[in-house]
């Protein structure tokens, strides 16, 4: 069985820590919370051990890691160079939720990175996993707590139901602040490419760098080494078929109507994922209703995702069917990226 260690998430206990630090420099692997999501944490430098992780996770070998660290001063022994745009970022959004992509050091595995000669890095903010990554010394390997593929965790039931029984340890510190990944932003490339939209907005990186683009959109093909984690077409995915719905918000909603009374006349369980905005119109139906929250409040939105994708598929429905979210700008852009990609497939809702 998976240990379970509960923490306080502002003020984690030193002893705990101290354990966990251990587990992971004899090779084990631990669950923590970051700001974002809980991460999976091996040591980044010990072969055995990252294998170990991704048989735990089911993750394809394709997949890099990301490194966490405890501070900047880190870098020195994961990458050939630090360029000065690396600093500058870091200054602005480290300890924080913005991974970058550097130029690999010998020193890292080529299972961390996939066999590229790039590794992605980043300094986390939550308070366990920097107290985590200060009491180990090393450098931590830490993809989402979850089996590859799945809604990443936001609490620590989340990893249990997915890990319970592969892994050493659970770091309970209570839902995560954030609950959506980190930004990759690729700093080999000029300009910088931001390959995974995430926590951290393209407009907040462009504030500092204004060269920064956005990768665009397009399928992963064949077997050859991702650039950056969560690049599939479909990922963050519950096992319940979603179909996601978009276009026009009335268009939207008469077809979910439409789709949901379709599915219940055929006997079939239906779940709907929706801001609370969308939800309104749904209420009536004999359907299980996942709620993110108001379309207004962006954060209230990311830190529901996950738990209500998971929620949905554990309620062993036939069918979910999800609004498409309102926004593309800032955070929205990274909900949208992850609902999409967790949709087994995306329907342009018809006009009246």
């Amino acid at each position: 069985m998976t240990e379970v260690v509960r923490i306080d998430p502002v003020r984690p206990n030193p002893a705990d820590m101290a354990r966990a630090a251990a587990c992971l420099r004899r090779g084990g692997l631990v669950a923590f919370p970051t700001e974002t999501v809980y991460g999976l944490g091996a040591h980044a430098l010990d072969r055995a051990a990252v294998r170990r992780l991704f048989e735990a996770k089911g993750r394809p070998a394709s997949d890099p890691l990301i490194v966490h660290v405890a501070t900047m001063d880190q870098l020195a022994g994961l990458t050939t160079t630090v360029p000065d745009v690396a600093r500058t970022l870091a200054q602005q959004f480290w300890p924080g939720p913005l991974t970058l992509v550097l130029r690999r050091a010998l020193s890292v595995p080529p299972e961390v990175t996939a066999g590229l000669d790039t590794v992605a890095v980043r300094v986390p903010a939550h308070p366990v996993a920097r107290a985590l990554l200060e009491a180990a010394g090393i450098p931590v390997a830490a993809p989402s707590a979850n089996v590859f593929s799945r809604p990443s965790p936001t609490r620590a039931s989340h990893v249990l139901d997915d890990l319970d029984g592969r892994i050493d340890m659970v770091l309970d510190g209570g839902p995560t602040p954030v609950g959506v990944e980190s930004t990759v932003l690729d700093l080999t490339l000029d300009p910088p490419v931001v390959l995974r939209p995430g926590a951290v907005s393209v407009e907040a990186l462009r504030a500092v760098v204004p060269a920064v683009q956005l990768r665009a959109a397009r399928p992963h093909e064949g077997e050859e080494a991702m650039a950056s984690p969560g690049l599939l077409t479909r990922h963050y995915a519950p096992r319940t078929p979603m179909t996601l719905y978009q276009g026009e918000r009335a268009s939207v909603q008469r077809t979910i109507l439409h789709s949901a009374h379709e599915a219940l006349t055929a006997g079939r369980r239906v779940g709907v994922l929706a801001t609370s905005e969308q939800a309104a119109a749904l209420r009536s139906l004999p359907i299980l209703i996942a709620d993110l929250g108001s379309e207004h409040d962006v954060t209230q939105v990311a830190g529901r995702l996950y738990a209500a994708l998971r929620e949905l598929d554990a309620a062993e429905l036939d069918v979910i069917l999800a609004h498409d979210l309102p926004q593309a700008a800032g955070l929205w852009c990274a909900l949208r990226d992850r609902l999409h990609r967790a949709a087994a497939r995306v329907i342009q809702a018809s006009q009246p």
